[in-house]
């Protein structure tokens, strides 16, 4: 009883966070109004041009990189049985950053002009160069999941992925124009509001598509949790099991980076934060509590983000920060306090 309470709370936090989201920004806007809009009855251009181009695309994206980014985080807590564990551990998202760089510095680098500042040219381009940068470091881990054995090691390889990709971008950086160096960087702050239009809409179906996936993996990552010999045992495939879910969580983490850029800090805390809320282990029940706990938090970063008062938005990943690490503490120092009673 006290589980389903909880998810309807999530559900109801998700709801109001994203009126809220609606409603609130530097342009104010009357309930009433949005409400008009959304049912095709907005008598205000300019409104509607803000609900619809704007709050709204905002809105969804932050709800599903939310989500996704907290399961893939879950997933990478799983694997690796290690809570410091998140969606860049394994180089993933450096991956998509190289790529990134590529497009953006190194591109204006050898042709004059970066690919970046060709509009939605360029926009496409930085998105497709994430994602295969990004699946270019997964398939690399894979092929060294197949080498060893430890989750350590593997562990460990991900690692110095991650730092080689960030010592190519550091050469890129110094080789490159100040525009392009400072366009990367804005970049690599991560913003919900890149995403918007056709984009929008591709970006949100495909991850209802892998996140209703990942359900399918609950089974052998409940497994997993007991060790890999106790696993084995019981009849797992565990270098295969193991493979299946990083190739989902770092499938996930890949389309994220590559609309959204590296949001931080989500794919980490989340899961404490589930497993604070449900006091539970079992993925049956965790998986999906992420998924809504990570919606809720991104919505509530994204709406701080677009405050009024604030010139244009903050960077997401500096709100990420900022607003859920004394959440996550503060509800793992009280788990902690209860637990010790």
């Amino acid at each position: 009883m006290k589980t389903a309470s909880v998810f309807i709370a999530l559900l109801a936090g998700i709801v109001l966070l994203l009126a809220c989201n609606l409603l609130i920004g530097t342009v104010e806007i009357p309930f009433a109004e949005v409400c008009g809009i959304l049912l095709g009855d907005g008598s205000n251009e300019i409104w509607t041009n803000i609900i619809f181009n704007s709050r709204l695309p905002q809105a969804l994206t932050a709800i599903v990189a939310g989500a996704g980014l907290a399961v893939s985080g879950l997933q990478m807590q799983t694997v690796f049985r290690n809570p410091l564990a998140g969606p860049s551990v394994l180089g993933i998202s450096n991956g998509s950053a190289l790529g990134v760089a590529f497009v953006v510095l190194l591109s204006g680098r050898i042709g004059g002009v970066a690919l970046s500042r060709l509009g939605y040219l360029g926009d496409a381009a930085m998105s497709v160069a994430a994602i295969m940068g990004a699946l270019a470091v997964l398939m690399l881990i894979l092929w060294v999941s197949q080498k060893v054995r430890s989750s350590v090691t593997l562990l460990v390889i991900g690692v110095m992925i991650g730092y080689l990709a960030n010592a190519i971008i550091g050469v890129l950086k110094f080789l490159s124009p100040e525009e392009d160096v400072k366009a990367f960087v804005v970049w690599g702050l991560g913003s919900f509001s890149r995403v918007s239009g056709d984009e929008m809409v591709l970006f949100v179906v495909l991850m209802c598509i892998l996140l209703p996936l990942t359900c399918l993996l609950v089974k052998p990552m409940n497994l997993l949790l007991l060790g890999n010999r106790s696993a084995a045992n019981l009849g797992l495939n565990v270098r295969r099991a193991r493979m299946l879910v990083i190739v989902s969580s770092g499938v996930l983490v890949a389309i994220v980076t590559a609309y959204c850029g590296p949001i931080m800090f989500l794919g980490l805390a989340v899961p404490h934060l589930a497993r604070a809320f449900f006091r539970t282990s079992d993925h049956r029940i965790l998986l999906p509590a992420t998924a809504f706990c990570g919606s809720v938090l991104a919505l509530l970063c994204n709406l701080i983000a677009r405050m009024p008062g604030f010139e244009g938005a903050l960077p997401v990943n500096s709100v990420t920060a900022l607003v859920g690490a004394p959440v996550i503490a503060m509800v793992l120092f009280s788990r902690r306090k209860s637990e010790a009673l």
